[in-house]
């Protein structure tokens, strides 16, 4: 909803920042990230389900997740990340995967959130997905992590699952995901980075890539408030030099341009969003001075 009114004034401006970056977008080519701990490449623009994907049994409503998840896939997408805390979500992405005839580009995240059986939970959660194993598995927001971290390391371990790492958000339980973070063998880890939550490039960014670990920032709209934040701001002037036509793609590029940052998992619900989202793949990525100079611009709105 936020972001229906905003594109009215992000559209009109758009028109006007086509610039270089435009030539690098008819090419086709999307910006990936390395895996440090593989040096594996992947999209660095993933798709969260955090609401978005927890719509029961509705057979219009999966029909329409099933729609943008093949958007998704179509605009080069790979990593998507679920968690038992999201209601139906896994179920429904089960069922759109299913119906997509289960790509091959697919990079399955999800998680472990529970005080009791991690494994059983796991199991569930893979029956769900109706895949046979998962790429990255993750203790959700260091919920008995001790515990379940071992048995995701033991996991890898019998090559039941390829990447391990811990969760944060919203800037919670940093001190404690530093500790683990230099204690233990971690292949990810998710925390809140957007462009005005950037608490994580002062301790946990630098700690990462010191450690060899992948970042995937999540909330990177702030689950849609940022465009609220933003509304009847028109896109600032440095946006064509990235190409960026929208409000979703600033934020994303600014994201992804980070030299420490993996992934992000932007979340929706619908085609012309994610259409949006991903088109924050495509074209050139700021520098250190545009980042700069990009938030300069929304701190003086």
């Amino acid at each position: 909803m936020q972001r229906r009114k905003f594109l009215k004034c992000g559209l009109a401006t758009g028109a006007a920042l086509l610039g270089p970056a435009q030539m690098v977008h008819a090419a086709g080519e999307v910006q990936r990230k390395v895996i440090p701990s593989s040096e594996e490449i992947i999209p660095a623009i993933g798709m969260g389900s955090w609401l978005t994907f927890d719509v029961g049994n509705n057979p219009a409503a999966i029909k329409q997740r099933t729609d943008v998840l093949r958007t998704f896939f179509a605009m080069g997408g790979a990593l998507i990340d679920s968690s038992p805390m999201y209601g139906s979500s896994q179920g429904v992405i089960g069922k759109a995967l299913a119906t997509l005839d289960y790509p091959a580009a697919r990079f399955a995240a999800d998680k472990i959130w529970t005080s009791g059986d991690g494994a059983g939970q796991i199991e569930t959660t893979q029956a769900r997905w109706g895949i046979d194993s998962f790429d990255l598995l993750q203790v959700h927001n260091l919920v008995a992590w001790e515990r379940h971290l071992e048995t995701l390391i033991e996991m890898k371990a019998r090559g039941q699952v390829r990447y391990l790492g811990v969760t944060t958000y919203a800037g919670l339980k940093h001190d404690q995901l530093l500790a683990i973070m230099a204690s233990r063998p971690l292949d990810f880890v998710q925390v809140t980075y957007n462009i005005l939550d950037r608490e994580v490039e002062r301790r946990i960014l630098p700690l990462a890539r010191e450690r060899n670990i992948a970042v995937i920032a999540n909330r990177p709209f702030r689950e849609g408030r940022l465009f609220d934040v933003f509304a009847g701001n028109a896109l600032p002037a440095v946006a064509a030099e990235i190409g960026a036509s929208n409000w979703a793609q600033f934020m994303l590029k600014f994201i992804i341009s980070h030299p420490d940052i993996t992934v992000t998992i932007p979340a929706t619900r619908r085609v012309d969003h994610m259409t949006e989202n991903m088109g924050a793949l495509l074209g050139l990525l700021p520098d250190a001075g545009v980042r700069r100079e990009m938030v300069r611009a929304v701190a003086a709105m």
